[in-house]
């Protein structure tokens, strides 16, 4: 007697061209990869520029090519997708408390007798609005990102 067998429905290779929400999942994946190609870009230019100003040369010469100018273009607008998925999918992943203790993410929140929603409402000891989570990144992003320019202008 043969052991018996489960009936799988056969997915297609493009199951997650399907849905919009798929589709941006598997571009938040890939957009790691390019990620990953920043910094070694990035650390084979500081390699570059600690062998002296002839490597470093080379390094410019070999990024300004324009197969490496596409791939860094393509890496740019995958960087800014990730930063952004990862900026909105933070407050999902963590828990920033304004007080002592804990309370359960919630939808709504009853406040003066009627329903609102919870990311409207601050509770000493609650959870603090993903809209605040998120634009604190941003305004972190941009204060670093000024700090950076006024160094490397300098």
């Amino acid at each position: 007697m043969s052991a018996p067998t489960t009936y799988r429905q056969p997915v297609s290779r493009l199951w997650w061209m399907k849905k919009r929400t798929y589709f941006m999942f598997v571009m938040r994946e890939l957009s790691s990869v390019f990620v990953g190609w920043f910094a070694v870009f990035l650390m084979v230019m500081v390699f570059a520029i600690g062998r002296g100003a002839a490597s470093y040369q080379r390094f410019m010469d070999w990024a300004a090519s324009p197969i490496v100018v596409v791939v860094n273009i393509v890496a740019l607008a995958f960087a800014v997708l990730h930063t952004v998925t990862w900026f909105v999918l933070t407050p999902q992943a963590m828990v920033v408390r304004l007080g002592g203790r804990q309370v359960p993410a919630m939808k709504e929140v009853r406040v003066a007798g009627r329903f609102v929603p919870a990311a409207t409402v601050i509770r000493v000891g609650g959870r603090v609005p993903a809209g605040m989570v998120v634009a604190s990144q941003y305004l972190g992003l941009i204060v670093v990102s000024a700090f950076i320019a006024w160094l490397v202008l300098q």
